[in-house]
């Protein structure tokens, strides 16, 4: 353990549902820290429905000709998955780390506006309340995540379930958006004396770039979403005949693939944090970093089309976005290239947070490297509507982003509670979660090269495919059995946990200079800060990091 730390008396960690008080406390908070909490508890409850979702569709896709479940249910527990883990659990979930660590790392008391961000967190509840309110209703909508006009439209789609879909998106990118604002105003007016933008934590970084794409990709989602429901509702002719059907298309993933970046530049802001600390080096390249984050900020805009290549977009437009979408791959690149010379000759620690790092630079670098093919049009025209693209698509979202949120769980969770998750469990967790993730995915790389298309809810008995789907659903059942071991783990440790004391992995950044978990007010004084690294200066005066970088 370390001893540096410049820690008030701590303060209570989390809500004792027992108390009626104190969990009134929690809901009407304005804290930071406590808003963090309860987006993340949230995300976690839905994560627990959106798997189970998960494993209801690959039960139905295990054998050829199956009827686990109707079409229609399928449809529906297909597109709920897909939204579910999108809007009602990455999102938030990274949302909920920023909201607990931004303000500890730069310093600050609480967010700029701490109403805004009370207002933020309740419009993504009332906004997942909503959404599944169309279960009892009896039409949740069955669409997919994307839900294409025109066929979301009616007389194709007469039920309501589109409706709440579009009402619910809305309400929670209202929230989004107010959030967005609040970061960038936090991050540049609130730091603390010494803290200019170069020696910003990485994770500050990130999510101050993520905040911008999310300033400008949701409200031309929100803008999508009101043209639909005005065409479902009010008979408008935004993309139905008399007006564009491809519209849409441009409308969503103008949003879309932004979303892409929304969901992985605060993981690669986790692991510019988690892997120098436990390779006991500063980070490679850190204005690299920090710039390449930008980079794929303005570039993040450019890339939509590729999603659109097999409607017929036009050579050159085909061509612009191919070349965008390529070009993204470098300041990805340089992250990947700077977090393994970080660990390069460091004196490595595989903590479980460093080991779901590690896990995060494989998963993520085959989910860029599948990516990149789709910005050669032809292989992209073969490969756009097979099993090919939900691997891509799940390499990127869960063993990207989702490894990189378990990395902050266990690196971060002593933080928020004052106790240690189990480290024997949490390793048991990786390699559990690890090799059934792999099973389920990479096996659909294949799927998708042998023709097997997506958004089906059952195929023919043709040879391979039934015992490659077979293989796939197993992995996903391995799957929920790892994550289950996951949430056992947080609940014993909660209670029982090891005490973890206020630095317990001798960090460097400003959120290990207070208790675990804050106090109210986060800090009763700050160390002073002249590098990246202020802990590691004023643990080492001998050798602080400002003096190198004179």
């Amino acid at each position: 353990m370390s001893d540096i730390s410049l820690a008030p008396e701590a303060a209570d960690s989390l809500p004792r549902l027992s108390n009626p008080e104190g969990l009134l406390r929690w809901i009407a908070s304005v804290d930071h820290k406590q808003i963090g909490i309860m987006y993340m508890l949230t995300a976690l409850v839905f994560l627990i429905i959106g798997g189970l979702e998960a494993v209801l569709v690959r039960l139905q896709l295990a054998m050829p000709n199956a009827q686990v479940l109707s079409p229609q249910a399928y449809n529906q527990m297909f597109t709920m998955h897909g939204t579910t883990m999108i809007f009602l659990v990455l999102m938030p979930m990274l949302i909920g780390f920023g909201n607990y660590l931004v303000p500890l790392m730069i310093g600050a008391h609480d967010m700029a506006f701490p109403r805004m961000n009370a207002l933020g967190l309740w419009l993504l509840v009332f906004g997942g309340l909503l959404m599944y309110y169309s279960f009892l209703v009896g039409t949740p909508p069955d669409g997919g995540w994307f839900m294409y006009a025109p066929l979301s439209q009616r007389p194709y789609t007469s039920h309501t379930g589109t409706d709440y879909w579009s009402l619910s998106i809305l309400v929670m990118g209202i929230g989004s958006t107010t959030g967005a604002i609040n970061f960038i105003v936090t991050v540049l007016t609130m730091r603390a004396p010494g803290m200019t933008l170069r020696r910003m934590p990485l994770f500050v970084w990130t999510t101050f770039a993520t905040a911008i794409i999310i300033l400008f990709a949701i409200p031309i989602l929100n803008a999508g979403l009101a043209m639909l429901e005005a065409d479902r509702l009010l008979g408008a002719r935004f993309f139905n005949r008399g007006g564009s059907p491809v519209l849409y298309q441009h409308v969503f993933w103008a949003f879309g693939h932004p979303e892409v970046y929304i969901l992985i530049l605060p993981v690669f802001g986790i692991i510019s944090e988690i892997i120098p600390v436990f390779s006991r080096k500063p980070i490679f390249g850190y204005e690299f970093v920090a710039g390449s984050s930008f980079i794929i900020t303005f570039l993040s805009f450019g890339v939509w089309a590729h999603h659109m290549f097999a409607s017929g977009l036009g050579l050159a437009f085909n061509g612009f976005t191919a070349f965008a979408t390529m070009l993204i791959s470098v300041p990805t690149g340089i992250k990947v290239f700077s977090w393994i010379a970080t660990m390069w000759g460091g004196k490595l620690r595989f903590t479980t947070a460093m080991l779901f790092a590690v896990g995060f630079l494989v998963t993520f670098t085959i989910g860029g490297i599948t990516g990149v093919t789709f910005a050669i049009v032809p292989t992209d025209w073969q490969t756009t509507d097979t099993y090919y693209v939900v691997a891509h698509i799940h390499y990127v979202f869960v063993g990207g982003t989702l490894f990189g949120i378990y990395a902050a769980f266990y690196y971060w969770f002593p933080k928020f509670t004052g106790r240690m998750l189990s480290e024997k469990w949490g390793k048991i967790h990786f390699w559990f979660n690890f090799i059934a993730f792999n099973l389920t995915f990479f096996v659909q790389h294949f799927l998708g090269l042998m023709g097997m298309p997506r958004r089906v809810f059952t195929y023919p008995d043709l040879p391979g495919w039934g015992a490659l789907n077979m293989i796939s659903t197993v992995g996903a059942v391995l799957s929920a059995l790892a994550h289950l071991v996951f949430l056992l783990n947080v609940m014993y440790s909660l209670r029982r946990g090891q005490q973890a004391g206020d630095n317990p992995w001798e960090a460097w950044t400003l959120e290990w200079a207070t208790t675990s978990p804050p106090p109210p007010h986060n800090f009763d004084q700050l160390p002073p800060v002249r590098s990246a690294r202020p802990l590691w200066d004023l643990a080492h005066p001998e050798d602080p990091d400002w003096k190198r970088s004179h």
